[in-house]
């Protein structure tokens, strides 16, 4: 199974190889610019040092991340996540977290800014929260399942089914997770 911390951490010794720039370097660049938003920080590495928009990015976060004095906790993370109007959204998140849990003891559930990864030798489903109205729960599926709720996309998840309220998260729901749980192997 691929850790995804140890994943990330190859990148950026990559990044630094390939500028001969460490994360605190490009800190030090960007906070001397003055203060810019993630999207401005990603184009000022891609246009000023080459790099990918996947690179850029990841260090566009730890950036901001060590302007704003570190990284979040793994739980400010995952309340961050549902806070003001997303609030109500909390239960939805908590269950399909509970009910990806309880499929192995090989389930890793990674949270992220803005959303929980659920991965088993690869990543099987996301949980987030877009809005206040839904929770978005992403599946990598290889067949789409004859249910209008479930939309075939693309990214990082093959099909995703929008959950507005905890009695949404029904037995489908459960099934589909199961599935893709299995298929993750």
């Amino acid at each position: 199974m691929t850790d995804p911390q140890a994943a990330t951490e190859t990148q950026l010794r990559n990044i630094t190889a390939q500028t001969g720039k460490t994360v605190a370097d490009f800190t030090a660049e960007v906070a001397a610019r003055g203060a810019l938003t993630h999207g401005e920080i990603i184009a000022f590495l891609k246009a000023g040092h080459g790099l990918s928009h996947g690179n850029a990015n990841l260090i566009a976060h730890r950036v901001r991340e060590a302007l704003a004095g570190g990284p979040a906790p793994v739980g400010d993370l995952l309340e961050a996540q549902y806070t003001g109007a997303k609030a109500a959204l909390g239960p939805v998140r908590d269950r399909l977290v509970g009910i990806a849990t309880g499929l192995g003891p090989d389930v890793s559930v990674v949270v992220q800014r803005t959303g929980v990864s659920l991965r088993r030798r690869r990543q099987f489903g996301v949980v987030q929260a877009p809005s206040a109205a839904r929770v978005q729960l992403g599946l990598n599926l290889e067949t789409t399942p004859d249910d209008p709720r479930v939309v075939a996309t693309s990214g990082m998840c093959s099909h995703r089914v929008d959950l507005p309220t905890l009695e949404s998260v029904d037995g489908d729901i459960e099934r589909w997770m199961t599935l893709a749980y299995e298929q993750a192997d």
